[in-house]
């Protein structure tokens, strides 16, 4: 709930107030979308925990946005998020690749044991990730894989197609 941005530090400012004055600015940042939060089927709490996903899958507005879709995707058919920031949330680490090993840590932030978008935010989202968690591109997508190495990001629509792109992309 720590709103990500540049804030004046002086001396004297105490850690209570800088506290305030983040959480302030996540405020502003969510305000104009708590109408379209309340009509959804996720709460401020789940929205944040979804935008925090999102910030730390996508880089560009145009892949936050699909990824957000394919995540919705994804939670209406009762699918698992399964994506590896959470996982690597949950370890306390940063993994630049997650093993099959990695995704057996029993914790509720682990999105590959856990349905839903997990206990909450994994990372402070921008205000990109968080209008993208409430606005997400409407897609046929249920998997997206990024290569590291380009920053390419190859959407799937079924399981088969996802594995033909990790394949061709990153094995």
């Amino acid at each position: 709930y720590l709103f990500p941005a540049t804030y004046e530090v002086y001396e004297e400012t105490t850690l209570e107030a800088l506290v305030k004055q983040m959480i302030s600015r996540m405020d502003q940042a969510v305000k104009p979308h708590y109408e379209t939060i309340a009509a959804s089927e996720l709460n401020v709490h789940e929205t944040l925990a979804l935008a925090s996903h999102i910030e730390r899958e996508g880089v560009t507005d145009e892949d936050r946005a699909l990824i957000s879709g394919v995540f919705y995707n994804r939670l209406a058919v009762g699918m698992m998020l399964q994506t590896d920031p959470s996982v690597s949330y949950a370890h306390g680490s940063h993994r630049e690749r997650t093993s099959l090993a990695d995704l057996e840590i029993d914790s509720p932030y682990n999105t590959y044991r856990v349905t839903g978008v997990g206990a909450g935010p994994i990372s402070s989202p921008s205000e990109s990730a968080i209008n993208a968690s409430v606005n997400p591109t409407e897609t046929d997508y249920y998997y997206f894989l990024a290569d590291l190495a380009t920053g390419n990001v190859y959407y799937a629509e079924d399981y088969d197609e996802h594995l033909r792109l990790k394949a061709e992309y990153l094995d």
